[in-house]
C-alpha cells in the first residue's frame, strides 16, 4: 500500500467556487520513503485574491502569477488528479484537508466534471489526537516547527511534503506504523462522494466535540433563563442604585447562581439591568476577563468599569 499526501493552493476562493492554481502531492511507502514529488502547476482561469476586501490579511504563494497563465486549465489535469486520489492501493492524507476537499468539490462542480470519489485521513487532526489538545487549529508551520520539519510554506509539493513528515514523526513517536497509528488514535476517514463531503473524526475528538455542544447548549439556556428573570424585576422606587443600570460580562451572566441573586440585589436597591452597553452605568467584569464584551464596555466613555467585590460594596454602601 502506498500514502498519498496532498495539498492544493488556491488563486481565489469564494462560497460557490475555489479557482485551483497549483496540485501539490507526495507519494511513499508505508516506511515514509519518497517515491514521486510533483507540484502540478494549473491556470486558474481567474485573477489571484489572497487578501480581504481591506488588501490584508492575505498569503503570498512562492511561485510567479504572471506565470499560470501557460500552464494547462482544472479540466486537463482532472484526470491525473482523479486517478492518483481514487487509486485503490492507496491511502490519501493532507492538512486541514477538508478545505482541500472542498476546493476539489467545488472545481468539479465549475467546469461540471464528475464527482470525486475517495476517502481521506487529516494530519491536523491527528495531531490533535496525538497530543490530546483540541483548543484551537494547529497550522502546518507551528506543527512543522514543533517537530523540526523544514519546508516551503504554501509550495504545493512543500506542503504536502511537511505533511508526510509530520505523520512519520508522530509514527516515531508512538512507535508504530501509520495503519497501526489509525488503530491506536481511533481515526476514521473522511469521504467524498457525489459532491457530498464527510470529515474525518477521531473517537477522542468526537467526545470533545459532543462536550463543547453540549456546553454550548448549557449556557444557551442559561442566558434566556437569565434573560426572562431580569426582565421580569421591577427596580424598588428611592433605593440607593436608583437610576443606575448595570451589565454584567457573559461569564457572570452564564453562571445563573451568581447571576440571578446579583440581579435581585440591584433590583431591590432600585438599580436596573440591560444587556446593551449603550444604556449601562456600571460594567461588572469577572476575574481575567479579556473578552470582545468586557474590552468595548472599557474603551467607551461613561461607563464605570467594576469588579464583583466593588458591587457588592455598592450594595453595602
Amino acid at each position: 500500500m502506498k500514502l498519498v499526501f496532498f495539498d492544493i493552493e488556491c488563486a481565489s476562493v469564494h462560497k460557490t467556487y475555489s479557482k485551483i492554481c497549483a496540485f501539490g502531492y507526495v507519494i511513499c511507502d508505508e516506511n515514509f520513503n519518497i517515491l514521486v514529488k510533483e507540484d502540478i502547476l494549473i491556470n486558474p482561469r481567474g485573477r489571484f485574491e489572497l487578501t480581504d476586501r481591506k488588501g490584508e490579511k492575505g498569503i503570498k504563494l512562492p511561485y510567479e502569477y504572471s506565470e499560470f497563465k501557460k500552464y494547462p486549465s482544472f479540466p486537463s489535469v482532472y484526470k491525473k488528479i482523479k486517478k492518483l486520489l481514487e487509486d485503490k492501493d492507496s491511502y490519501i492524507l493532507g492538512h486541514a484537508v477538508l478545505n482541500d476537499v472542498k476546493y476539489l468539490n467545488l472545481e468539479t462542480k465549475r467546469y461540471k466534471l464528475p464527482s470525486l470519489k475517495f476517502k481521506f485521513s487529516d494530519s491536523q487532526l491527528i495531531y490533535m489526537t496525538h497530543i490530546n489538545d483540541f483548543s484551537h487549529q494547529f497550522g502546518l508551520e507551528s506543527i512543522a516547527e514543533n517537530l523540526n520539519v523544514e519546508f516551503t510554506p504554501h509550495r504545493a509539493a512543500d506542503d504536502a511534503y511537511a505533511t508526510m513528515r509530520i505523520v512519520e514523526a508522530i509514527c516515531k513517536a508512538r512507535g508504530c506504523s501509520y495503519f497501526e497509528l489509525c488503530d491506536i488514535l481511533k481515526i476514521s476517514e473522511g469521504e467524498i462522494e457525489n459532491y457530498n463531503v464527510t470529515r474525518p473524526v477521531s473517537r477522542a475528538f468526537g467526545k470533545f466535540d459532543s462536550e463543547k455542544r453540549k456546553a454550548k447548549q448549557a449556557r444557551s439556556e442559561a442566558r434566556v433563563k437569565f434573560n426572562n428573570y431580569f426582565l421580569k424585576k421591577s427596580a424598588k422606587k428611592d433605593g440607593r442604585l436608583s437610576g443606575a443600570v448595570f451589565t454584567f460580562s457573559r461569564v457572570i451572566e452564564d453562571d445563573l447562581s451568581l447571576s440571578l441573586p446579583l440581579i435581585d440585589k440591584i433590583y431591590e436597591n432600585g438599580g436596573k439591568y440591560s444587556q446593551q452597553l449603550d444604556f449601562c452605568r456600571y460594567y461588572v467584569e469577572s476575574e481575567n476577563d479579556v473578552s470582545a464584551r468586557t474590552n468595548t464596555a472599557k474603551s467607551r466613555g461613561g461607563i464605570k468599569i467594576i469588579n464583583l467585590q466593588q458591587l457588592g460594596e455598592l450594595f453595602n454602601d
